[in-house]
């Protein structure tokens, strides 16, 4: 079988292959911390498990249309608007299995061959992925720790060219817990400014956020017609595993992303999104009581990286993960996740799973119980003191 070539600029999500590799020493008997997969460790709301019952047993488990079922749409719309403060339409939001095929799909629909498309890095692996498997040119913007892992907007404006086409931005950020200031938004709104350039906004982290408030860039005048907002169900509410995400984005291109669906996917289930419209509208204390249990595991594990030699790790302001620099211990950081995984049993994931400029760091999710931080941490100081 001879596989197309576009096969060959697909990458992958590195935290899978190291949860296979950690799962295989767990079926040997090894113990093993699991800091590298980026889910809550909480279980979906009652209130919203229920709601997908009782839609499971209304019946709701046929076809909906393609962009979603109406109710869900206008509830997204209700929400965002809100949220974001623009004014958004139903016929505006298009709701999909999981975030990843809104990138997927606004890519693909946008993105011509040869077409530059300037993303985080470190950033999520997808978005190069997905760039390169659709025939763009994937340009990286670092993040860089002396700038709080922020990107600068000078830079990014030097990166522009007449073949800029989109804009991936991330806040809160995944790996480095980073967040955009509204100074940053308004600098990359003047970038774009007067340029064919779509910014697609990947927001999934908006609602877990420990330090100011969250912005969309899509708030600012003039952003919200060229602006696709990337949001969902996952983390917010500890819904990984029911697979629904959504974008907003101008109606011509939510018409495209609709036909990309139709294509792909048919619909999302249709009992996850009466569960969805639950989310959005029902109680939110569990989320509030989740953001604040992540605080305080976001507070033990920064200090307890940073009092162990070889690591200096920030504080991050949102998101559940911290990325500590740790050119301190002399090892690069896939030698330093290979080592914590076979001599500590602690399940981490080398920056460079998300690009080349996260050389030198490591990413740790602490969305894990402290008892299980509190071990793990243990176990890299023992680890890193033996290799001193």
């Amino acid at each position: 079988m001879q596989f197309a070539q576009r096969m060959n600029r697909l990458g992958t999500e590195t935290a899978f292959e190291v949860l296979a590799a950690a799962r295989q020493l767990e079926a040997q008997g090894r113990e093993i911390v699991h800091l590298e997969i980026g889910e809550p460790d909480f279980d979906t709301p009652s209130n919203i498990v229920e709601a997908a019952v009782a839609a499971l047993r209304g019946g709701k488990t046929h076809y909906t249309p393609a962009a979603g079922i109406p109710e869900l749409r206008a509830a997204i719309a209700e929400y965002i608007s809100q949220t974001r403060s623009i004014d958004v339409d139903p016929s505006e939001v298009v709701v999909v299995p999981g975030g990843k095929p809104i990138m997927f799909f606004a890519i693909l629909a946008l993105i011509e061959d040869g077409d530059e498309v300037i993303y985080p890095n470190p950033g999520f692996p997808i978005y190069e992925s997905m760039i390169q498997f659709c025939g763009g040119v994937a340009v990286p913007i670092p993040l860089r720790e002396e700038n709080e892992f922020r990107l600068d907007v000078d830079e990014l404006a030097a990166k522009i060219t007449p073949r800029t086409k989109m804009v991936i931005i991330n806040s809160p950020a995944n790996p480095t817990g980073g967040v955009l200031t509204r100074q940053d938004l308004e600098g990359i709104a003047a970038a774009v400014e007067g340029k064919p350039i779509v910014v697609l906004s990947d927001e999934i982290y908006s609602r877990i956020i420990y330090e100011g408030e969250h912005h969309s860039i899509a708030s600012l005048p003039g952003m919200k017609e060229r602006t696709i907002i990337l949001d969902g169900f996952s983390k917010t509410y500890a819904m990984t595993g029911w697979r629904l995400g959504y974008g907003v984005m101008p109606k011509a291109l939510a018409e495209a992303v609709t036909k990309l669906m139709i294509n792909s996917n048919s619909c999302s289930a249709a009992f996850t999104q009466y569960a969805a419209i639950e989310a959005l509208k029902g109680p939110q204390e569990a989320v509030a009581q989740m953001v604040a249990e992540f605080r305080r595991r976001r507070d033990y594990i920064v200090d307890g990286l940073n009092a162990i030699p070889g690591f200096r790790c920030l504080r991050p302001q949102g998101a559940f993960y911290v990325f500590p620099n740790i050119t301190g211990t002399g090892m690069t950081s896939k030698q330093l996740e290979q080592l914590l995984l076979r001599e500590a049993g602690v399940a981490s994931l080398a920056g460079t799973a998300f690009g080349s400029f996260g050389e030198g760091y490591l990413r740790f999710s602490y969305a894990n119980s402290l008892p299980n931080i509190r071990k793990a941490l243990e176990r890299i100081k023992e680890v890193v003191a033996e290799r001193a």
